[in-house]
């Protein structure tokens, strides 16, 4: 089992759900599906700021860059 360090601040659900403008049911599935770090304080669950950094960094799609003078 693999231990990771979370630093820096802890969001609440909400605060996720918020900074990433969906309703507070998108992060809860991510905490379900284990596609996001989260931490268990108690009954409560917090997810690292840094962890919601990383995931939405890897959801970043870069623009497609086209070559002048090409014709369509």
């Amino acid at each position: 089992m693999r231990k990771t360090r979370a630093t820096g601040r802890l969001l609440t659900v909400a605060q996720a759900a918020e900074r990433l403008n969906t309703s507070e049911r998108y992060p809860r599935r991510l905490i379900e599906e284990r596609r996001i770090t989260f931490v268990k304080i108690g009954r409560h669950v917090r997810i690292p700021e840094t962890a919601l950094d990383e995931f939405i960094a890897s959801g970043v799609v870069e623009p497609v860059r086209l070559r002048a003078g090409r014709a369509a």
